[in-house]
């Protein structure tokens, strides 16, 4: 069986997404449990998370080593919080923020392989 190149692209994503989304988790579980405040949760994983999804991103997934697309990258992951905490506000009607979180991140790493894909690190 062979793969195209988005097909492998998006296997690596995924791959390193999961690295990255239980290293995201684990910081929004231990920030909702000291703080208590699921969007505190939010943000604080989201700015720890930047640099480690950037460099394992960049390396692993797309073979860019652009430093400069930081830029793009913090704009896609503003985009994510607010979208997270929406949609961690919305599950939580149904459930507790623990596992509203746990949805909200397999939502938001569909959005987050988007736009990496095709704004920070699209290929000219």
């Amino acid at each position: 069986m062979e793969y195209n190149e988005g097909e492998i692209m998006f296997k690596k994503f995924i791959v390193v997404g999961i690295f990255n989304t239980i290293f995201y988790y684990l910081c929004y579980s231990v920030f909702l449990f000291f703080f208590n405040s699921y969007i505190l949760a939010i943000i604080l994983a989201n700015i720890i998370g930047i640099m480690l999804s950037f460099k394992t991103f960049s390396k692993f997934v797309f073979k860019n080593k652009n430093n400069k697309l930081i830029i793009k990258f913090v704009l896609v992951y503003s985009w994510n919080i607010v979208l997270n905490i929406i949609l961690v506000k919305i599950f939580s009607y149904f459930t507790n923020y623990y596992i509203a979180g746990f949805f909200a991140t397999g939502i938001v790493a569909l959005n987050s392989y988007y736009f990496n894909k095709n704004f920070v690190f699209k290929k000219e």
